[in-house]
Formats: structure tokens, C-alpha cells, sequence
């Protein structure tokens, strides 16, 4: 531990009394000999006293040393305020004035930092902060800063504490954690999921059952109701087994940031991201939670970003699936590159053989329309195609805003033109499919859920 001495505000003060005194005395015509001999002296005696107080906190410090116990969780999620714990553990037998403050990643915003403690002799003290993530991927954090005062108050002492820890940071989990709660208890209505696994729906053969009042006619089992001597009927479930298979865009037009209000982060809902490529892996994340519980394969594929830095994940199911999944995209943040839509179609065909949901997560322009519109034909040949495309709140709110001033008219115009000529564009883009979305960032993860089960309830796949 390296030991760094600092004087202290109240001997830095001393000196410049001392100097000030000194030099009103000269001015009142004291004898400069005299004035030079008593500020030496005051100076010497400042000294020796400093010097005796540094050695001897120094002495006291080394033969029983203040420790430090960390308490850091295994990953952060974004915009998610956490309590972080710091503990000072304090094994010898004088009480020591600290000054505390903890090395943060340079993307988190923290409150509570540094603060100042006295820490008895023989105790603990505990020391709590909060740290919000504004950006996900690997944290850094650093060891712990200490500055302690030494027993007369002449010095104060920095030094670190603690070992430098590398922790990840994920995207917001709140969505997720939300719709599992609602879907438990039928209620997802609440955050807009309009369907929901009902009984007696879908093409696979799930179980029998007795009959209720409002089961179709047509599923009735006669042979098991023979054999019951009570109406039975056929329950069926949606087609299980199939794949969905994520295509996100990691080029320039998703580093889109509306710079969302800091108190939405980590919101209930999950509208606590900002960039619309957050919100692009919000939604990811829920729905491939959502295809997972109906027993599909997810998967993903980047584009738009250099070869070097595309990250792919085969489709596959189970548990363990999202966990994986997470991993392997939570450090990737969008570039500066154009994205090449025809050429991911292209790999996207050379990868997945088998027939997919395709998901196309992207921030359509109209000047894109050339270069889209034969990448969503190409993959139409052999999949079936839902363009997902984040629309930028601020057009909403310009359209919308009250003609206060005469300029207003003129803004409120050319947010409804150039809203209605990129919906235009859109359109014959993906030909007017219903399945493709064209939404605000904090409207993609209930759409794309929707979406999902109305392919799974209609069995296009």
C-alpha cells in the first residue's frame, strides 16, 4: 500500500496566519531581525510538531491498519439504480478519521460518494452508495480511495484499498421480470400483450380434458368419451419446435439517442434506456423469453458493424438459452458504419437453412428503401419476414404540440410530412405486410410480443 502525505487544511492555514502576522508586523516598523527570529522559531516548532505527528500515525497505522470489505453484486443491468456496500473494518485500538470515496466506471452516475466517517477502535462501519449503469457492457471498478487524518490533524494520509474488479453490465432485465409476473396471473393486458395462450388453441396435440361450456364441438374425443362415459375433449397448443431468429443492426442509424429522462431509469417497465439500440435488445430479450416458454429456438445475428466485431448465436432452446443469448450480445454497442442489409440477407440464407421468423431490428430511412427492399424479398424466398423499425419519439412530439406561435404551424407541418413519407416508404418497403411494425422505441417490445403470437396462433410458420 502506497502511503501518499498530505498537509491538512488547518496547518496550511497556520502557515499563512504565521506569514500574514509576519508581514503586518514589518509593516508596523517591527525590527526585521526580530520578526525573522520569532517566525523561525513558530516555523521550527511547526515542523518538529507535524513531523512528530506524521511518524507517529504512521507508527500506529502500519501495526494495525484499517481494511476494507467491498460488496459488489455479479453483474449491474442497465439504468438500474444499485446499493453498493463498502465495509471498514477497524482491528486496532484507535479510532481513525476517513475520507471515502470508491473508483466507478466512467459510465456510471453515482450518489453518495465520498463520505466521511470516523471508524472506532475494534468496529465495522458500513458505507452505502448508489450506482446507476448508463452504459452496458464490461465495468471497471477500481480500488477503493482512502484518506485518512493522522492523530493531530497536521496530515492527511491517501492511500487505495482493495483490489480493481471487472463486472458486467446488462441490459435492463425490468420488462422481462414484469412480464413473467403479469403472464402468472392473466393479466398482460396491462402492459398491452393482446393474446394469450387460451385453451383448446393451436394445431399440436396437447392433452385431454373434460368438456366446459364453450369448447368447440369439433374437438370432441368420441371414442374417449365412450369409453368415460363423459364428454372429453381434444386440447391442443401452438406449433412448438420452430425458430425465431433475431437480424440486428449494429450500424449507424441505431446509435439514436432522445436522451430519455434520467428518472425513467430503471423503470418498472423498462423504459430506462435511452438509445434506441437499447431499446432494440430490451425487446429482443422479451421476446426471446416469450418464444422460449412456447418451446421455439431463438437466435441472433448481427450486422452492420465489422466483420471482426458481428457476433452470431445459433438457434437453439431451453433454459439456459436467454442466459446465453445475453452474454453474448450485452457488450455490443452500434458503430459508425453504413449497415448492408442485401448482404445479411445474404449470410442469413447461407447460416439458417431451416424456415424462421426472421426478425429485422432496425431504424428504417427513406433513403434505405432501395437497399431494404431487396434484402426482405431475398429472405422472403425461404422465411417468413418481420421488419421491426424504431421511430424517433421527438416527430411524434412536434406533430402533437399546441400552434402557440405562428413558427409552431410551420414544425407541426413538417413532422406530419416527414412522418407521413417515411410510413409511405415503409410501406412499400415491407408491401404493406401486417406483421411488420413501424413504432416508437418504448412501443417495440409489447408490438414485437403481439406480433409473435399472431404468427403462432394463425401457424404461418
Amino acid at each position: 500500500m502506497r502511503l501518499l502525505p498530505i498537509p491538512a487544511r488547518a496547518p496550511v492555514l497556520a502557515l499563512a496566519g504565521l506569514s500574514a502576522a509576519a508581514a503586518a508586523a514589518l509593516l508596523l516598523g517591527a525590527p526585521l531581525e526580530y520578526v525573522a527570529l520569532a517566525a523561525g522559531v513558530l516555523l521550527a516548532l511547526g515542523l518538529v510538531l507535524a513531523g512528530f505527528d506524521l511518524w507517529q500515525s504512521l507508527r500506529l497505522w502500519r501495526a494495525a491498519p484499517l481494511r476494507i470489505e467491498r460488496n459488489l453484486p455479479g453483474a449491474f443491468s442497465l439504468g438500474v439504480p444499485t446499493v453498493l456496500t463498502l465495509t471498514l473494518v477497524n482491528e486496532g485500538a484507535q479510532a481513525w478519521r476517513v475520507s471515502v470515496f470508491d473508483e466507478l466506471d466512467t459510465h456510471f452516475a453515482f450518489e453518495g460518494l465520498p463520505q466521511e466517517h470516523t471508524v472506532p477502535a475494534l468496529s465495522r462501519v458500513a458505507i452505502r452508495y448508489t450506482a446507476t449503469a448508463t452504459q452496458r457492457g464490461v465495468a471497471r471498478f477500481g480500488a477503493t480511495q482512502l484518506r485518512w487524518r493522522t492523530r493531530l490533524g497536521c496530515f492527511e494520509v491517501r492511500q487505495t484499498l482493495g483490489e480493481p474488479r471487472r463486472l458486467r453490465v446488462y441490459p435492463n432485465f425490468a420488462a422481462l421480470a414484469r412480464y413473467a409476473w403479469l403472464s402468472g396471473d392473466r393479466r398482460l393486458a396491462q402492459i398491452g400483450i393482446k393474446t394469450y395462450a387460451q385453451r383448446g388453441l393451436g394445431t399440436d396435440f396437447r392433452q385431454l380434458a373434460d368438456y366446459k361450456t364453450g369448447d368447440s364441438l369439433r374437438h370432441i374425443d368420441w371414442k374417449a368419451t365412450q369409453r368415460q362415459r363423459r364428454p372429453i375433449v381434444r386440447e391442443f397448443q401452438d406449433d412448438r419446435d420452430q425458430c425465431v431468429l433475431f437480424l440486428l443492426d449494429c450500424g449507424r442509424r441505431m446509435r439514436a439517442d432522445e436522451g430519455a429522462p434520467a428518472q425513467q431509469a430503471g423503470s418498472a417497465d423498462g423504459n430506462g434506456s435511452t438509445s434506441h439500440f437499447d431499446e432494440a435488445l430490451n425487446a429482443l430479450m422479451l421476446l426471446s423469453y416469450v418464444a422460449l416458454k412456447e418451446g421455439d429456438e431463438v437466435g441472433a445475428m448481427t450486422f452492420g458493424c465489422p466483420p471482426q466485431e458481428r457476433r452470431d448465436f445459433a438457434p437453439r432452446k431451453g433454459s439456459a438459452t436467454l442466459n446465453a443469448l445475453m452474454n453474448r450480445l450485452h457488450d455490443i454497442q452500434p458503430g459508425a458504419t453504413h449497415s448492408d442489409y442485401l448482404l445479411a440477407a445474404q449470410e442469413l440464407l447461407r447460416v439458417q437453412k431451416r424456415r424462421a421468423l426472421v426478425i429485422v431490428l432496425t431504424n428504417f430511412r427513406d433513403e434505405d428503401a432501395a437497399e431494404l427492399r431487396p434484402a426482405i424479398k431475398l429472405l422472403r424466398r425461404k422465411h417468413l419476414v418481420l421488419v421491426a423499425s424504431l421511430r424517433e419519439r421527438v416527430i411524434g412530439r412536434i406533430a402533437s404540440q399546441p400552434l402557440v406561435h405562428a413558427r409552431d404551424a410551420v414544425d407541426v407541418a413538417a413532422a406530419h410530412l416527414f412522418d407521413q413519407s417515411r410510413r409511405d416508404a415503409f410501406a412499400r418497403v415491407v408491401g404493406n405486410d401486417p406483421l411488420s411494425v413501424d413504432v416508437e422505441p418504448a412501443d417495440l417490445a409489447v408490438a414485437l410480443v403481439n406480433r409473435y403470437h399472431a404468427v403462432k396462433r394463425a401457424g404461418l410458420l
